[in-house]
């Protein structure tokens, strides 16, 4: 959560002060017009992430995210890339908002049940889902503001809202297969427990 907060925190000081310095009396009237829309702009989309991962935990149906579709499945290949992109030493330090809906990601509660396995597969790809969702959209926050603000403004914001997104994609994914072997190690668990 700090490394977030941090990160947007800096990025709001990054967008904020060239804009007040080149273009406050150009583009803008006054630098408090430039933070309130650098403020708006992250609000807006916290707010875009939030209807969507209220749209997919409340109205889309499971069947969508079940972890046995082709879609969700991860290669050997794409878990590699993302080890080499360090993930081990950053995935602990990205915010984990599953909680906020009722399934919280940050560790596993309950390694002997098999369903669990599968309810925490099904959660990691809405979450995945309504992080693509949100860094689309969040996108649409260039349409809110005129010419050169939409640029200087909403951009930034917006790539900065695209990379805070992809992190936990990665985090989703990579996990997936771990996931799937602690399935399958429970199940044989249970297996070896009842033919005893």
């Amino acid at each position: 959560m700090i490394l977030y907060l941090t990160i947007i925190f800096i990025a709001m000081i990054l967008i904020s002060i060239p804009n007040i310095i080149f273009c406050v009396g150009t583009i803008y009237s006054s630098a408090l017009v430039v933070i309130t829309l650098v403020v708006i702009g992250v609000v807006f989309q916290f707010g875009i992430d939030a209807i969507f991962a209220v749209v997919v935990s409340k109205w889309l149906p499971d069947s969508w995210f079940t972890p046995n579709k082709k879609l969700y499945q991860v290669s050997k290949k794409e878990q590699l890339f993302y080890e080499k992109l360090g993930i081990k030493k950053w995935k602990d330090k990205v915010w984990e908002l599953g909680g906020l809906g009722g399934f919280s990601k940050a560790k596993i509660n309950d390694p002997a049940n098999p369903a669990y396995f599968e309810q925490f597969m099904l959660e990691s790809n809405k979450g995945i889902f309504v992080h693509i969702a949100g860094m689309i959209a969040g996108f649409s926050y260039m349409l809110l503001l005129p010419g050169k603000m939409s640029i200087y403004i909403a951009l930034p914001i917006c790539m900065v809202n695209l990379f805070l997104n992809i992190l936990p994609i990665c985090i989703l994914r990579y996990n997936i297969p771990k996931l799937q072997v602690a399935q399958k190690r429970a199940i044989r668990n249970i297996d070896n427990q009842i033919n005893k």
